[in-house]
């Protein structure tokens, strides 16, 4: 990987990572589902004018605009409203590594390796006493919702490979087209029509910050990278990048709100990361054969 394309990534990683401390700014005040509806608005208009619709039939656009829409990134504001820190719901996010792990078994008759279940054990026992020894940052509703999340994402990843879409970017535009209105559905369902009088009257500066910087910095800018140097590079050598996520998203919430973690979730959450990059790593391990270039991107 060259420097300049290393460094790009990296921001993009540092700006998913801050993503999670302005989905905060945004839900702390206002209602979640909304706050994710308007990102979405935002990001599709007035881009989607100038993008070309993918040659995929609808019901694949309107069915990855409701998971990626409603079932990541509305659960995942839902989890951090109701509780769980914005540093924490990055690093329980990264469940979807585990959740995709099970959708290639049940979906695609994967098979999972030893160190692949022993990553697994080491991610699972860090959530779990991540869980136990909270200092106040995460609730049974933030870990409930953040898990909804993390089931999903492995599920847009299926509607899109369904697709055969060979534009991923479009695709992502377009399918987010069909966000919004799910997400006002289930505000207006378990909200009632007036919160959406009191969201526009409680509107500020905050929430469009938060929603600006979620839908354009963090969606278009974000996504066209990541989808780049996803045709350019292995999957093998993209995906690891993905932990600096939760390191930036620890440092940002901290930074902006002061969170904290205990001692025990310090440790448990180095575990948890470990036990990821032990699932991600498609490398050979120590005293092992490395695997030809060509196998790696064939794989890919």
């Amino acid at each position: 990987m060259n420097p300049r394309d290393f460094w790009l990534i990296v921001l993009v990683m540092a700006i998913w990572g801050i993503n999670f401390s302005m989905i905060k700014l945004g839900v702390s005040e206002l209602d979640p589902l909304l706050v994710a509806a308007a990102r979405f608005l935002c990001a599709t208009f007035p881009i989607i004018f100038f993008i070309r619709r993918p040659k995929v039939p609808w019901r694949h656009l309107i069915g990855y605009g409701l998971v990626f829409g409603t079932g990541i990134w509305g659960m995942a504001s839902c989890a951090i409203t109701f509780g769980l820190s914005a540093g924490m719901a990055s690093v329980l996010l990264q469940l979807d590594v585990l959740t995709t792990v099970l959708v290639g078994v049940l979906l695609y008759r994967e098979t999972i390796s030893r160190r692949m279940w022993s990553g697994i054990a080491i991610a699972l026992l860090g959530v779990l006493v991540a869980i136990v020894y909270t200092n106040g940052n995460v609730t049974p509703a933030g870990v409930l919702f953040i898990l909804i999340s993390a089931i999903c994402w492995p599920l847009a990843g299926v509607i899109v490979r369904r697709s055969g879409t060979q534009s991923a970017f479009a695709f992502n535009i377009w399918g987010m087209l069909f966000a919004p209105l799910p997400l006002i559905g289930l505000s207006l369902l378990f909200n009632g029509i007036d919160v959406l009088e009191i969201t526009y009257r409680q509107w500020h500066a905050g929430a469009w910050l938060s929603v600006l910087f979620q839908a354009y910095p963090t969606t278009l800018f974000g996504y066209w990278v990541w989808n780049r140097m996803l045709l350019k590079y292995p999957m093998s050598q993209m995906a690891p990048m993905t932990l600096l996520v939760t390191v930036f998203a620890l440092a940002s919430g901290y930074l902006m709100y002061g969170e904290q973690l205990s001692p025990a979730q310090w440790a448990s959450c180095t575990a948890f990361l470990l036990g990821i990059a032990l699932v991600l790593y498609r490398g050979p391990l120590p005293g092992k054969p490395r695997t030809p270039l060509s196998t790696d991107k064939g794989t890919a």
